[in-house]
């Protein structure tokens, strides 16, 4: 998909139901089915100005280029890795800006959304809370972030915020990705992150949409966890992780459990034992992230070695184990590294 239109306080007409379009062109004086036409413009062809939507009559596409538009938001900064990982900053009509992703990973390109601007959740590792919490993201601002990455095989809620914190927006975004209005992306290659709230897995568990969920764990005790992970005092491991089998047992799907290895931490071989422990007879996945690294932050990744000694280790004790590649890392795109951005006023 090329650069969306955007025209300032127009109808934004991503992320809208077809009812709504419906209503929206009826009021127009155009007929109610051209909304249809429009959305697969835009979710199946990746067309971004309506002058190109071909089968709608030449009128009906003036008018709506001047009352409408597709997409709100403004591309402030693009970079692309060495790997081929692009990051966006967008920058929303009330000036509010996020950081999205698009990776490309045994040969699939997977999109990874912000949920909310900043987080309120604070991990120790983690940039994301840097800055602290501004607000929900709607769930038109965060299908814009797919449209604005172009075409997507998977999609992660991995990017800035909590997706259980602002979870009707984040469902409704799943939702729309699966419609048949929307890209048609199956449930089955899109995944919900979250840090530990047990009330957003267990109402997610009973959606009956068969997500994967990665929960963030990077620690096996909750000592630890308190740590790293402030949420843990409030829904302390062993809750946790009883969610996660609710979970599992309710859409058949296991559950990932990601371990960010901090040097000194977390990546020793009686941790990775600990973490063997309490993954025993669980339908699970453990993916191990080498730590990136956070700017103004103390921790440190593994050292490789030790890296993969605690990966044979729970490879030995039967824990289904991969790690994942870093991806992005130069332009601080990888795992850990989106923060809440507020951008400066930029001019087209």
């Amino acid at each position: 998909m090329g650069e969306l239109a955007t025209h300032g306080a127009a109808y934004n007409v991503v992320g809208r139901s077809r009812a709504e379009l419906e209503r929206f062109v009826s009021g127009l004086g155009v007929p109610k089915y051209r909304a249809r036409q429009i959305m697969a413009w835009v979710y199946n062809r990746g067309v971004t100005e309506f002058s190109a939507m071909t089968d709608l009559p030449a009128a009906s596409r003036e008018l709506l280029a001047e009352r409408a538009s597709i997409g709100a938001a403004e591309v402030v900064a693009r970079r692309r890795s060495r790997d081929g990982t692009v990051k966006l900053l967008l920058r929303f009509p009330d000036g509010a800006g996020v950081e999205c992703v698009a990776m490309v990973y045994a040969g699939e390109r997977s999109t990874c959304v912000s949920t909310q601007v900043g987080c309120r959740f604070g991990c120790a590792f983690c940039a994301s809370g840097q800055g602290g919490f501004t607000r929900d993201l709607t769930v038109a601002e965060m299908v814009e972030q797919v449209l604005r990455l172009g075409d997507t095989r998977r999609l992660v809620l991995m990017g800035t915020g909590e997706p259980l914190d602002n979870y009707t927006a984040s469902l409704g975004l799943l939702r729309f990705m699966a419609s048949p209005d929307g890209p048609r992306l199956s449930y089955r290659r899109m995944t919900v992150s979250t840090c530990g709230l047990i009330p957003g897995i267990d109402r997610l568990a009973q959606e009956e949409i068969p997500v994967t969920l990665a929960v963030s764990l990077h620690a096996a005790n909750d000592e630890v966890r308190d740590r790293l992970m402030p949420v843990n005092r409030r829904y302390p491991l062993r809750a946790l992780l009883a969610a996660a089998d609710r979970y599992a047992e309710a859409t058949g799907r296991r559950v990932t459990y990601e371990w960010a290895l901090i040097a000194g931490v977390n990546d020793g071989p009686e941790q990775a034992r600990e973490l063997a422990g309490i993954m025993r007879g669980r339908l699970s996945h453990v993916n191990l992230i080498n730590l990136n690294p956070v700017e103004g932050y103390a921790f440190q990744p593994a050292h490789p070695a030790r890296a993969a000694a605690f990966r044979r280790i729970l490879e030995g004790l039967g824990v289904t184990v991969t790690t994942r590649r870093p991806l992005g890392r130069d332009v601080d795109a990888a795992c850990g590294q989106l923060r809440r951005r507020s951008p400066a006023p930029h001019r087209r």
